[in-house]
């Protein structure tokens, strides 16, 4: 409190100069002073606290009251002390407000500030000070005027805020400039106190026609009261950014305080330009604020330009020019004291994951200097791994081989640490860092030997059987390490390569005599390390195994130990052959794991510079209390040539950048996520385009081949529930690529459309065919014409099926709404088919609908109609047609639809689950060698079997009612009695299912085998065969 009061009393002193940023400390200032009580009565020496003085407060008030104008002002500036240092001098308020009716300039301020303090506990009394104020909004002197409307915003009560509407009205549109962009911030105070007031008053209409005000300081405050008011209220549209508006904007920027500068350049990162030309022509004029001496406006400017650059072609030669202007302020922001220089790197981070190419030259400025705290450094290391490439990996690895003999342990460790991840993502350079490392480990510091041992292991990773020779060197060092990591480290490369170290079964069992008092990391590995072993040399190391799955299942209380080492006693047991192919398989190589972060996070942080957000890395939603106002904002699409971004060491001779990882966005924090939609009615009109390349990139990356850069997750089980297709020989042989389709421009075979992302199936026709399906494998003597046969009747397709309606939002949830509805597909479009009934005993108007993003990006193609009120105990029947373009995030399940819906009383939540069958494209038959092709091109790992039970349809009917879904029957065969369909279904993502579905005359039971290069649709289309051919 006394704090608070302090600030009162410096902005006080400071009140002539305060502008908008002034005004909102002192409302964040202003709280309530408790009373302070001194000491008790039951003091035992309390004759030392008698006085016969009647007491400060009295003294107080007989010098406020006096008719002698510098004591009444001394008075004042005494009860302001009192009330700086925690004092509760409240009994004073109506003495204080009567020192109001004053000409003298400083102690109205004193008593301003003063009511400001006070008039939350004292609101009745804070009445009295009204007519004061609206004497003092039409007062000669300009400074009064705006003093009394700023001090009118400050005054967070509720009786008295329609008595200041009509003042303020007449500041907003007073003649000096300083009273208006007062009057500009007051409007977004008295926003926050009552927004329907200043809604009816026609304030923000006001706000609006003060953009185009010939006072550029005036314009920056209305832009920033704007702004402040869409934050908390992003349905308002409130900003209208147009051309007309950006220009009068970009013209106010040139002329204003640096503040003001901030607040129209974080406006105009808001603006999505219409083309390349506008978004040039904003660069150019934005771009002298980069020289700009607080780095507040320098970060502005950039997040600006980081924003547009997104819409300029890479070949113009402008992008060049901005490229290289955006470096220097960067660099320049680096010579600042730490702290700015740490929020300067923060940001620097970001802009280096999105382009890289900026500061790719600007290595050394990022070297750490001797007395950097500790914070700077390991984010210089950070960013300098991120610009390594083949051009400066020489000095760069010189640094950290110095840093590496440091005093600080952290920082060595991620020196350390940085020493591997360059080698992992420079390949010319790794033989270079292993060498260092190597030179590293001889030093025998602790510390250092730990660090180069774990980056050692994922160097093996990225490059195996190049490496090896160095294990010996490794294992010298072995009884030096006491870290879990680095002692799993060295645990995982003497099973990893067993075979090549001689005592590799005594290192092991040096490990195992201390196993349970290993962390469970280390566990782990041993068990894993040791079951590799004995695959390798079962004879001589049997009792080693057996032991170490005894101390793993029997004497160990750890859950994922125990599980572990029962599936290896299984496996070992039942199939030793199984075992070897899944302990020993070959494994994955490791990408360059510079912590990435994902790309749509990436973007949302980049349109954050900055902010705290781009300091923490997190965006706004995650630690801002009430996210229900914070917009997810996102880098427009680029009108270039639609590369990826390009790596720093363009044009080396490692010259081709790999494309950036692809990351599945988590499913997050849902609600909060809900919280966020806008949920205002969208305009009427036509669903939008599919979008190229950018908003299908999304999509793609979900269920397409983002997924292929993943493990795969194995479906298909030996279990008696889903039985494995016996695989037969011969295979048939390959086919010409030349048959299956058109070519690109670079030669490979394009089969139809994309096939789920992943690579064009032409390119490995070479290779040994892959598994086939059990029927495929059948010799048949017609050859491939006679399997494709389709002489077995595939007759014409039945009607779609279309579940029946469910309850979706019980009305005791929501209020007395109650929402039950369906999906449909018809011709083409997809449609939520929904009846609203309202089942409480008040009308129901201004529906409004919004999902929350989703595995397929269904969003709504137009606005919920209800057209007219509803009514209690009535129903109305809607129609909502979904589009497949809306932004994309996996669900668990994969189907899974979460959505808001809004009317007058309330916002409502509920979530339903889709048939997959909705997103079934028309165009989804596959041609029979494609299909052929592509089952041999999606690796057996994707394919899963399932059974559907009590099924009593034929082959022909089945296949019939499945058309109707747009599942499509490519070909039909009968193999000793089992009628085989082969069929496809392509989703409106790009992603193809194919399908072979066993039917046998009498039997019930159907086995349907599913490939799909991602696997996880696999399970939904399994349900959805179940719905449709069980209905």
């Amino acid at each position: 409190m006394k704090a608070d009061a302090a600030c009162l009393f410096i902005l006080w002193k400071d009140g002539s100069k305060s502008n908008g940023r002034g005004q909102k400390a002192i409302t964040a200032s202003t709280t309530p002073v408790t009373e302070n009580r001194q000491f008790g009565s039951k003091m035992t020496d309390s004759k030392y606290f008698t006085t016969t003085k009647k007491g400060e407060i009295f003294e107080l008030k007989a010098e406020l009251n006096s008719d002698k104008k510098e004591k009444k002002k001394e008075a004042v500036k005494k009860v302001i002390a009192s009330m700086t240092v925690g004092k509760d001098v409240s009994a004073l308020f109506p003495d204080v407000v009567n020192c109001m009716q004053t000409d003298n300039l400083e102690l109205k301020k004193l008593v301003y500030l003063y009511l400001m303090n006070y008039a939350k506990s004292q609101p009745d009394m804070a009445i009295m000070a009204v007519n004061t104020f609206v004497k003092d909004c039409e007062d000669p002197n300009p400074l009064i005027r705006a003093l009394a409307v700023r001090t009118m915003g400050c005054i967070r009560v509720d009786k008295i805020t329609e008595y200041l509407c009509e003042p303020l009205r007449k500041c907003l549109k007073d003649e000096d400039p300083y009273v208006r962009k007062t009057a500009a911030v007051c409007v977004a105070k008295l926003h926050d106190i009552n927004a329907q007031l200043v809604e009816d008053q026609g304030f923000l209409d006001t706000l609006k026609d003060l953009i185009s005000d010939s006072n550029p300081m005036v314009v920056a405050n209305a832009v920033a009261a704007l702004s402040e008011i869409a934050e908390s209220h992003p349905n308002s549209n409130l900003l209208d950014l147009n051309p007309q508006t950006i220009n009068k904007l970009l013209t106010a920027l040139n002329e204003c305080t640096e503040w003001g500068q901030i607040f129209i350049l974080d406006c105009l990162a808001n603006y999505t330009p219409r083309d390349d030309r506008e978004s040039q022509s904003i660069c150019e004029r934005v771009t002298p604020r980069l020289s700009h001496a607080n780095s507040a406006v320098v970060l502005s400017a950039v997040k600006v330009l980081m924003k547009f650059m997104e819409m300029l072609p890479k070949d113009l030669d402008y992008y060049g020019t901005l490229l290289k202007k955006l470096a220097p302020p960067l660099v320049t922001l680096l010579s600042a004291e730490p702290e700015l220089q740490y929020v300067a790197l923060r940001n620097i981070n970001l802009i280096v994951q999105r382009r890289p190419e900026i500061l790719k030259h600007e290595m050394k400025v990022f070297f750490v200097k001797y007395n950097d705290p500790i914070y700077v450094k390991l984010e210089k290391l950070d960013i300098m791994i991120r610009l390594a490439s083949q051009a400066n990996i020489a000095q760069v690895l010189a640094e950290l081989k110095e840093y590496a003999t440091e005093v600080d342990v952290d920082f060595v460790r991620k020196a350390v640490r940085a020493i591997g991840r360059c080698a992992i993502k420079v390949e010319q350079s790794a033989e270079r860092c292993v060498s260092t490392l190597l030179d590293l480990i001889q030093t025998k510091v602790n510390y250092v030997v730990q660090e180069a041992i774990v980056v050692i292991k994922d160097i093996f990773r990225k490059y195996p059987n190049k490496y090896e020779s160095v294990i010996a060197t490794l294992c010298e060092n072995l009884d030096s390490l006491d870290e879990p990591e680095a002692r799993a480290a060295m645990i995982w490369i003497v099973g990893e390569y067993a075979e090549r170290i001689d005592n590799a079964d005594e290192l092991l069992e040096s490990f195992l005599e201390g196993f349970h008092d290993e962390s469970t990391q280390v566990q782990l590995q041993l068990l894993t390390a040791i079951v590799k072993l004995f695959l390798k040399k079962p004879t001589e190391t049997q009792e080693l195994v057996q032991q170490v799955l005894s101390l793993a299942t029997q004497d160990s209380d750890n859950p994922d130990l125990r599980d572990r080492g029962y599936i290896y006693w299984r496996l070992l047991s039942t199939d030793p052959v199984a075992a070897k192919e899944v302990v020993l398989a070959e494994k994955p190589l490791i990408s360059e794991e510079t912590d990435l972060i994902e790309p749509t996070l990436l973007e949302e942080l980049i349109c954050h510079i900055g902010t705290l957000a781009s300091v923490y890395h997190k965006p706004p939603s995650a630690f801002v209390e009430g996210s229900r106002g914070v917009q997810h904002k996102r880098l427009p699409g680029s009108t270039g040539s639609g590369e990826s971004v390009e790596s720093p060491d363009t044009g080396s001779a490692a010259g081709v950048s790999e494309a950036p990882p692809a990351v599945i966005p988590s499913q997050g924090d849902l609600l909060g996520d809900l919280l966020n939609l806008d949920l205002t009615p969208t305009t009427t009109g036509p669903p939008p385009p599919p979008a190229s390349s950018g908003m299908q990139l999304g999509a793609m990356d979900l269920l397409g081949g983002g997924l292929d850069s993943l493990p795969p997750i194995p479906l298909r089980t030996d279990t008696p529930q889903s039985p494995q297709l016996p695989h037969q020989s011969p295979s048939p042989p390959d086919y010409s690529p030349t048959e299956v389709g058109p070519r690109d421009h670079a030669g490979l075979v394009k089969l139809g459309g994309d096939l789920g992302g992943g690579p064009a199936i032409g390119t490995g026709f070479g290779a040994p065919p892959a598994t086939m399906p059990a029927s495929f494998n059948v010799p048949v003597s017609g050859g491939l014409d006679d399997l494709f046969d389709l002489g077995g009747g595939v007759g014409m397709a039945m009607g779609a099926f279309n579940p029946p309606k469910t309850v979706w939002l019980p009305a005791m949830k929501a209020k007395g709404l109650e929402i039950s509805g369906t999906f449909v597909r018809r011709a083409g479009v997809i449609q939520m088919e929904m009846t609203l009934t309202n089942k409480a005993m008040s009308v129901m108007t201004d529906f409004a609908i919004q999902f929350n993003r989703n595995s397929f990006g269904l969003a709504p193609a137009g606005p919920l109609q209800v057209l007219s009120p509803l009514s209690p105990n009535q129903s109305i029947e809607a129609v909502l047609p979904l589009s497949t373009v809306g932004p994309v995030m996996k669900m668990e399940p994969l189907n899974n639809l979460q959505v808001a819906v809004k009317n007058n009383i309330d916002v409502f939540y509920f979530s339903c689950q889709y048939p997959i069958s909705m997103l079934f494209a028309e165009d989804g038959k596959m041609d029979r060698q494609v299909f052929l092709a592509t089952w041999k091109d999606i690796p057996n790992d994707n394919e899963s079997q399932f059974q559907i039970k009590d099924c009593h349809l034929n082959s022909d009917a089945a296949s019939n009612k499945l058309q109707g879904s747009n599942i499509f029957t490519i070909a039909k065969r009968t193999v000793e009695g089992q009628d085989m369909l082969y069929q496809s279904m392509k989703l409106t993502n790009g992603i193809w299912v194919l399908a072979e579905l066993r039917v046998q005359a009498g039997n019930p039971n159907y086995t349907i085998s599913l490939k799909c290069r991602a696997p996880e649709v696999s399970q939904c289309v399994f349900q959805n065969y179940e719905t449709v051919l069980k209905n």
